[in-house]
């Protein structure tokens, strides 16, 4: 597929949203020296006045702006191309050597902000979330974590380079793995068997290293977990992700919930396509195929021209979301094609100096791809609509809310999808979507589930995990799947989901986002603008408010409880209930 831009991403044409205050324009982030000088000075900052404890937390935003579009920029280039050296280097050495030396001063500045503000008060309604979250990070804080943090980044880049150098060489070719995926929409049940288990065994070749991987961090992660004074690594991660408005009961109650009332429509979906394919078992090769027999949908030829009709939904929707789209094109904030060496999956990333989005994928020309640029295009979205505060950590809404800003995005472009496709490819489009939310809320209270019992059974052996993943995989609808002769390879399903491995515990978000999503989706049902209105308003106040407050800004409640969860479902199962 026709590459719209090479991984050689030209950041030095990205402006900073506004001139330096505090930060030396000629300062030189690779010099530790420099940073730590610019960390004391402001702990060395004499505070006798609101005016001046205001003006210490905004140059502090500054000073970790500036750093941490440093830190993202070496990210991306990195996963772009994970088989560069120097690029693989000029990250490890960022996090080796400057994050250790920042997080005990960044801990020092939130001493030092919650002593001052004793003294000066500031307003509480406004800082009340800034406040309660430096509590709980001091709380956390163990200078003994800071190596322990380090080597766990270093083995989440050992990760993503082991996945990057996975290749496939398949009928004549070799391909990346998302490029595999296009092979399992092929309507000839051999070709997509053959390219299922092409992929499945190269990833069985790395499944000692992924396996070494994840035990060693799993050892530093109940270490540092035992640091921190925490019963295990779950509770620690809780609290460092500022989870304080639901607890992990609520999560397995979630879990349950799906249980109860997805399951039984994804069963549904699945007795139907076994029937339509007059199968007497769905494998895993036969999930993605169309269930009558037609060709895989192809929604553009060339990236240019993906991104082009993306464009199109956005202005549709709302002209300044066009605008802000051609924005990130003119300034080459888009990495998408699937290449050797490149990360998997797909992600957003803020330059938070700049205060703009950039979006990586790995696009094929599926389905798919539709789904991905709306959900990274909503993440883009939500970062422009808070660009405008002052505070850095309020431009960094919870997860959970993040996730609702792009999965929201995802369903409002549905109506338009017709830029792609004539009118049956586009309800065909649609349902497939609606039947994706269907199958995925299953498979976040799997990843979510085994991620418990991962922190829950601290001193587990390898084997003991597999077991627990197939209990808990069968749960939530692998067994619908006949892995008759693929015990291994479902085994060992769960290592493609670099959550576990990068960001351990975080999933259960995508699950909560996608019933406000859904909550927003019934919204535009009824009043399209009304519900663009309320998403955009939601999302211009970034991290500032509490998670419901920020739910009830969307006209949504903040509940993921058994009755939210049966009626949502119930309005997609009604949906795919039309005739087609």
């Amino acid at each position: 597929m026709e590459e719209h831009n090479s991984s050689e991403l030209e950041f030095g044409k990205i402006s900073p949203y506004q001139p330096r205050q505090f930060v030396p324009c000629d300062v030189d982030l690779s010099d530790v020296g420099q940073v730590a000088a610019m960390y004391n000075n402001l702990y060395e900052r004499d505070i006798t006045s609101v005016e001046q404890l205001e003006s210490f937390l905004l140059d502090r935003s500054e000073l970790e702006a500036v750093l941490g579009q440093h830190e993202a920029i070496l990210y991306i280039r990195m996963t772009c191309q994970t088989d560069d050296p120097v690029r693989a280097n000029e990250y490890k050495k960022y996090v080796e050597i400057i994050l250790p030396v920042i997080k005990p001063l960044a801990d020092k500045l939130d001493r030092k902000y919650l002593n001052d503000s004793k003294s000066f008060p500031l307003d509480k309604k406004r800082y009340e979330v800034y406040d309660r979250n430096t509590k709980a990070d001091i709380e956390l804080f163990r200078k003994e974590n800071v190596p322990l943090q380090t080597e766990e980044e270093l083995l989440s880049q050992e990760y993503q380079t082991v996945c990057g150098a996975m290749m496939v060489n398949f009928q004549g070719q070799e391909r990346t793995m998302a490029q595999m995926w296009k092979f399992l929409e092929q309507t000839d049940r051999s070709v997509r068997e053959s390219a299922w288990k092409a992929a499945a065994d190269r990833r069985l070749q790395d499944v000692e290293r992924l396996d070494g991987i994840l035990d060693k961090m799993l050892e530093s992660r109940k270490q540092i977990a035992v640091n921190a004074g925490c019963d295990n690594y779950r509770d620690y991660k809780f609290h460092e992700y500022h989870r304080f408005d639901y607890t992990v009961d609520d999560c397995k109650r979630y879990h349950d919930a799906i249980e109860k009332f997805a399951m039984p429509v994804r069963a549904d979906i699945y007795k139907q396509r076994k029937s339509q394919m007059n199968l007497s078992s769905l494998r895993p090769w036969d999930l993605d195929v169309d269930p009558q027999g037609r060709e895989p949908l192809e929604p553009f030829e060339t990236i240019d021209d993906y991104i082009a009709r993306t464009k199109q939904v956005f202005s549709r929707l709302d002209p300044e979301l066009g605008d802000q789209f051609q924005e990130m094109i003119d300034l080459g904030l888009l990495d998408l094609a699937s290449r050797k060496g490149k990360a998997p999956g797909g992600y957003q990333e803020n330059l938070w100096e700049a205060r703009k989005p950039f979006i990586f994928g790995n696009v094929v020309g599926t389905d798919y791809d539709l789904r991905l640029i709306m959900h990274e295009g909503g993440h883009a979205f939500h970062s422009l609509a808070c660009a405008d505060e002052s505070l850095l950590s309020y431009r960094d809404p919870p997860i959970e809310f993040c996730e609702v800003a792009s999965m929201s995005m995802e369903l409002f472009a549905s109506p338009h999808l017709g830029l792609f496709y004539n009118e049956l490819d586009a309800k065909r489009s649609y349902r497939l979507h609606l039947e994706s939310i269907i199958r995925r809320l299953p498979w976040i209270a799997t990843i979510d589930a085994f991620q418990h019992w991962l922190y829950e059974n601290a001193n587990h052996t390898s084997s003991q995990r597999r077991r627990a993943w197939l209990q808990i995989h069968n749960r939530f609808g692998g067994g619908l799947i006949n892995w008759s002769g693929l015990e291994l390879q479902q085994e060992y399903l769960w290592h493609r989901q670099s959550h576990i491995f990068k960001t351990p515990l975080y999933y259960i978000e995508y699950g909560i986002a996608q019933l406000g999503a859904l909550g927003l989706w019934l919204q535009s049902r009824q009043d399209v603008s009304g519900a663009l209105s309320n998403y955009r308003k939601a999302l211009t106040l970034g991290g500032s408010r509490r998670l419901p407050e920020l739910f009830a800004a969307a006209g949504l409640k903040f509940d993921f409880s058994e009755k939210t969860i049966a009626q949502l479902v119930d309005a997609i199962g009604q949906e795919l209930a039309q005739p087609q």
